[in-house]
């Protein structure tokens, strides 16, 4: 491939793809744990989860896809193991099947934990005047805070 340059220099784009592999990273682990509660919910609220987890997982697979095709944009490689994701996320292994109820606390949490994640990276994108990571963060920021409300209004 050729020089980049997208008008945005190479210490930025790093700085800002390692922020982006760290949002990869707990969006993939929240994707795998959303898929398996999909797979593994039981109980009186079994079909409204069931469906909404899936919902939640299938717009997970496409967040994940976008991220890493970013961090590709700005000529990093994107990580794509589970030691790489184990390693870089905030947001940890679920053991054993819980029930609903804790299943939709862990999933809450772990939205609100891709919330902070998109703070966290969006203040990089800005200084560094990436738009297009800032507008993709951004947009993920406000799907994980609308994911984390319709999660939290069925524990009321």
């Amino acid at each position: 491939m050729t020089e980049i340059n997208i008008g945005i220099n190479k210490i930025n784009r790093l700085e800002i793809a390692e922020g982006l592999k760290r949002l990869l990273a707990d969006s993939y682990t929240l994707y795998l744990q959303t898929h398996n509660f999909h797979w593994n919910v039981t109980g009186l609220q079994f079909r409204e989860l069931h469906l909404m987890f899936e919902e939640h997982y299938t717009e997970l697979a496409t967040a994940v896809d976008d991220i890493a095709e970013r961090i590709r944009t700005l000529d990093v490689a994107a990580p794509g193991t589970y030691k790489e994701f184990s390693m870089l996320s905030s947001i940890k292994e679920v053991e054993g099947v819980p029930i609903a109820s804790e299943m939709v606390s862990l999933l809450t949490k772990g939205h609100e934990q891709v919330i902070r994640t998109c703070r966290e990276v969006l203040k990089i994108a800005q200084q560094a005047d990436d738009e297009s990571t800032a507008s993709l963060v951004s947009d993920r920021m406000r799907i994980h805070e609308k994911t984390a409300w319709l999660l939290r209004a069925t524990q009321k």
